[in-house]
């Protein structure tokens, strides 16, 4: 030891230094702990990929339903009932077939996880072979020449740890943090250039090419004098990129109906559950009939409190909502504008110069950006001025921020007590002999309780993440995985890293210097400055390691229970005998779940942020790491390959994210090494100085990756393609003829259908006597606002006759309980995969009319518009078979005698007509009641009853 270090009052720095080290007990537990946690998670994760490799080719409801449901093009390679026969689908299949097998967002997902295996494994074998000798050989070292007068602690675990090192060996770690930054930002450049040429590709592809979205331009904050498709034109004309003249559709005020919408909902699944229950065995009903409390929301009841029959107050309540639903969709006006609106181009070329021309700006005080797909918006977060966007945000902040400090006292009960026991018997002398006499099952207790608690609450916060990231004005869900995937990590970081392992450290040291001014009679406030709180620091950190690194392992676990999809399978049996499930929980159960990608790329990136903070530290935790990722890569890759689905396909938007939370992680190893050389480095600020380079070299790369690849990553093109600004030639002129964008990008509320109750079929011959309100009647799909009504649809068994009324009921057999009979409808395709193109069908919106009102063709003059109409290529008005338009002085158009369409040209005053050459309506069924909700495996109930029949509207 140098003699500046020897300077102070020995007797104290000694003495500290003693009880820092001399605490055997405490030693051996924190290293029985990480073995038991080491051999407990490699038992456990080894029966529970034998319990897969059982089971598996006996059940592909849960180990392959994406084999089951997917078309053929979506479909992954088939598997054998061999119990290795799902090795050569995994491993065989290439990067390219999975892009259109399961998506680009999955294709990131397993890269990312395949770049973090490689990187940990390259920097394991650095690490160890450079960290391990350095560490182990000084430590003994400093023990044989006796720089302690204590026993040092002989634990392999604490050996292999810097905290008794001093002096110029520190260079070892300056230089190997200079390695490890080469060999992240290696990684991670050679993994971007991936990214941009899948995503190249992707953007490039037949289905994203010929798709709506991907030429439309979302705009939002629309002032007043612009809200309407007139004035979206002249917004996108005012950027002057594209001659090019878009479709534009100006949003509509929805009113109430998304809150009705949602409370019918509700209300119908209440009622499924209900009856569930009460239908159990349909040979023996309960005596007493279910009860319920009226909700908060319905002015009928003054009480709330009272309870009333649960059956007859909610289908009163679902018909009182589906009548409000109809009345106010026959409301809606174009004239109540909205502040947001789309403007569809020809090509995407077109689209995406002028939203790449609009980035950091804002013409007209507008927004401008590519319109995500239809599905993906949050509706309700459009409308929200740019002045409550930031207040939302504040208030988001403000919640997230007080959700962190409220956190800390568990973290920091935890972060003492827990991960260190021998901390919990400094302060109980009860425990302390209890830990002496059974060190070994306290050794269990630290190695799974600290962190399987610590995980537990982690469950629960994206679910509150995504709550307040909407109510920060998020507007589309995939922004909202995004940001929660952030909070997550920022989260994590705080309270797992920087609170729970600085509290650590010191309460470790506050109970050092209580042992101290006990055993030598000093005031606190003499030992205090007499001591180093950087090395205090750095060795309260090489003890918490352990904890780390049994929180690792015990990673390895939760990526087996994953693969074993064994909380699905435990929870159906459990569900199926013990309760109650309704259909259309029965029917959810087999559809591809989807994939948390917010949840699974903060663990991986948390994980990778320990070990590279650790590394130094604790050299073992980069083996674990590389091990878990090891395995986890290759069951992700199974299970995206063929049980989970992605909800929302944002083609590849989490990378720039994660790139930049790896680069994080990297700076936070970085500032490690400086503890360490502040610590115990012998000339620390040569050391130092020679660190400078290390963050300004990662901030560099980082800014060098954003030049180079982001803005071909997001846009097609930038406007340099085509020869004197014209666009080429469409891809699919059909696709095009078919567009409609005040339909496809129209507020969902507008068309969507409303869910019928589902109960089983076995209680069909009960419900009569069960059921008091109407059994039969027109459902009241009124699926248009104010100038479209829906036809009669007309019966497949009688040509020419329309179909019989549906019941409010719809019945579903034990056997058509599977998703394959249900995968076309929006209500369970929307939650397991989308819009339908990957189980093989497309589904559009539930009677959507041809628009009226946002394709029309751009509000200019006649003449230019009469031009345009009557060419072949850009037909006149369509609409589906079934519907008609409504004649209103409140609208824009009314039908012509001769079936096309006329409207009153705002600018000229004259009429015009668009005909419709092709005779759209001739086979139109007469006016009358709505399509009625069918779906596989539904029958309609109307049984004979006395009197007049009531019918249950929506």
């Amino acid at each position: 030891m140098s003699n500046s270090l020897l300077s102070r009052d020995e007797s104290v720095e000694k003495k500290f230094e003693q009880l820092l080290s001399n605490n055997p007990l405490g030693a051996q537990v924190s290293q029985d702990s990480v073995l038991i946690a080491i051999g407990t998670s490699l038992a456990i994760t080894a029966a529970i990929f034998l319990i897969f490799l059982l089971l598996r080719p006996f059940n592909t409801i849960v180990y392959a339903p994406r084999l089951r449901h997917t078309d053929e093009k979506h479909r992954p390679p088939p598997m054998g009932r061999g119990v290795f026969a799902w090795y050569k689908p995994v491993f065989k299949t290439n990067e390219d077939e999975y892009v259109e097998k399961i998506g680009l967002d999955a294709t990131v997902f397993l890269r990312f996880a395949r770049m973090c295996r490689n990187m940990f494994v390259v920097l394991a074998v650095v690490g160890c072979a450079i960290l391990v000798p350095v560490n182990v050989t000084q430590s003994v070292d400093f023990q044989k020449n006796g720089h302690f007068n204590t026993d040092l602690v002989k634990t392999a675990i604490f050996l292999m740890t810097p905290r008794d090192l001093f002096g110029d060996i520190f260079w070892a770690f300056v230089a190997v943090a200079y390695v490890f930054d080469i060999i992240v930002c290696g990684f991670l450049w050679w993994t971007y250039r991936a990214v941009h040429r899948l995503r190249r590709k992707y953007l490039e592809s037949p289905e994203y090419q010929n798709s709506l979205h991907s030429r439309t331009l979302m705009i939002t904050d629309i002032n007043r004098s612009f809200r309407s498709d007139q004035g979206i034109i002249e917004v996108t004309d005012s950027l002057r990129t594209t001659p090019d003249v878009p479709r534009a559709s100006i949003g509509r005020n929805v009113k109430d109906i998304p809150d009705l919408i949602e409370a019918h909902e509700e209300a119908v699944i209440e009622l499924e559950k209900v009856l569930a229950k009460y239908l159990k065995n349909p040979n023996q009903l309960p005596a007493e009939r279910p009860l319920c409390t009226p909700s908060k929301k319905d002015p009928e009841f003054v009480n709330k409190k009272q309870k009333v029959d649960a059956i007859d107050y909610l289908t009163a309540r679902i018909q009182r909502l589906e009548s409000q639903i109809k009345e106010i969709r026959e409301t809606i006006d174009k004239r109540d504008a909205m502040s947001y609106g789309f403007a569809s181009y020809e090509t995407i070329d077109s689209a995406h110069s002028v939203a790449f021309a609009a980035r950091r700006k804002h013409p007209k005080g507008t927004t401008i950006r590519l319109a995500p797909k239809p599905k993906d918006i949050i509706w309700k977060n459009l409308p929200l001025d740019p002045k409550t966007r930031r207040w939302r945000r504040i208030v988001n902040n403000f919640w997230i921020t007080l959700l962190t400090l409220l956190y800390f006292i568990p973290n920091a009960l935890i972060a003492v007590f827990l991960s260190k026991l021998s901390n919990l018997a400094y302060v109980w002398n009860d425990f302390s002999t209890e830990l002496n006499k059974h060190p070994q099952f306290w050794a269990i207790v630290q190695g799974i309780a600290a962190p399987a608690l610590t995980s537990l609450f982690y469950y629960f916060l994206p679910i509150v993440f995504r709550r307040l990231s909407i109510k920060a004005g998020d507007i589309t869900k995939t922004s909202r995985e995004r940001h929660v995937t952030a909070q997550l990590y920022s989260f994590f970081v705080f309270n797992n890293l920087f609170v729970f392992s600085l509290f650590s450290a010191v309460f470790g040291m506050v109970v050092m210097i209580v042992n101290l001014a006990r055993e030598e009679k000093m005031a606190y406030k003499d030992i205090i400055t007499k001591l180093d709180f950087f090395v205090t620091i750095m060795r309260t950190l090489c003890e918490v390691s352990p904890f780390w690194v049994t929180w690792l392992v015990q990673r390895n676990l939760g990526a087996a229970v994953d693969l074993s999809q064994a909380v699905n399978l435990a929870w159906g049996s459990f569900s199926r005998k013990f309760l109650n499930p309704t259909p259309r929980e029965l029917i959810n159960r087999t559809a591809p779940p989807p994939f948390d990608y917010a949840n699974y790329y903060n663990y991986f990136l948390f994980y990778t942020t320990v070990a590279l903070c650790f590394a130094p530290l604790q050299p073992i935790t980069l083996v674990v790491v590389a091990f878990y990722f090891s395995l986890d890569s290759w069951m992700k890759k199974y299970l995206l390959m063929y049980v989970f689905c992605t909800k929302n396909e944002s083609g590849g938007a989490f990378w720039r994210i994660l790139f930049n939370r790896m680069l994080i992680g990297t700076f936070l190893s970085n500032c490690i090494v400086a503890l360490l050389v502040i610590a115990r480095g012998s000339s620390k600020w040569m050391m130092l100085a020679a660190m400078i380079p290390l963050p300004l070299g990662l901030l560099a790369f980082k800014f060098y990756c954003k030049n180079a690849y982001d803005n071909s990553l997001k846009y097609y093109t930038k406007g340099e393609t085509g020869k004197g600004g014209e666009a080429p030639t469409p891809i699919d002129k059909e696709s095009r003829r078919r567009d409609r964008v005040a339909v496809r990008f129209g507020h969902p509320a507008l068309y969507q259908k409303l869910t019928v109750p589902m109960v089983h079929e076995k209680s069909k011959h009960l419900l009569s006597e069960v059921y008091r309100g109407r059994l039969d009647g027109d459902l009241g799909d009124t699926a248009a606002f104010s100038d479209v009504y829906t036809m009669k649809r007309m019966s497949k068994e009688h040509p020419g006759k329309a179909a019989a009324a549906p019941a409010p009921f719809e019945f579903v057999s034990e056997n058509n309980m599977d998703f394959e009979n249900f995968k076309n409808r929006p209500e369970f395709s929307d939650e397991h995969g989308g819009e339908g193109s990957v189980y093989g069908a497309s589904i559009s919106r539930p009677d959507t009319p041809g628009s009226m009102f946002g394709d029309s063709q751009r509000g200019r003059s006649t003449s230019r518009d009469s031009e345009r109409t009557m060419s072949n290529d850009e037909p006149g008005v369509t609409y589906p078979a079934g519907y008609h338009h409504t004649p209103s002085a409140l609208r824009e158009y009314s039908p012509s005698p001769d079936g096309g369409l006329r409207r009153l040209d705002s600018d000229s005053g004259v009429p015009y007509q668009i005909h419709d050459d092709r005779n759209l309506l001739s086979g139109a069924a007469p006016m009358g009641s709505q399509t009625p909700r069918h779906g596989t495996g539904y029958t309609p109930y109307s049984p004979e009853r006395d009197g007049q029949q009531e019918y249950f509207r929506r």
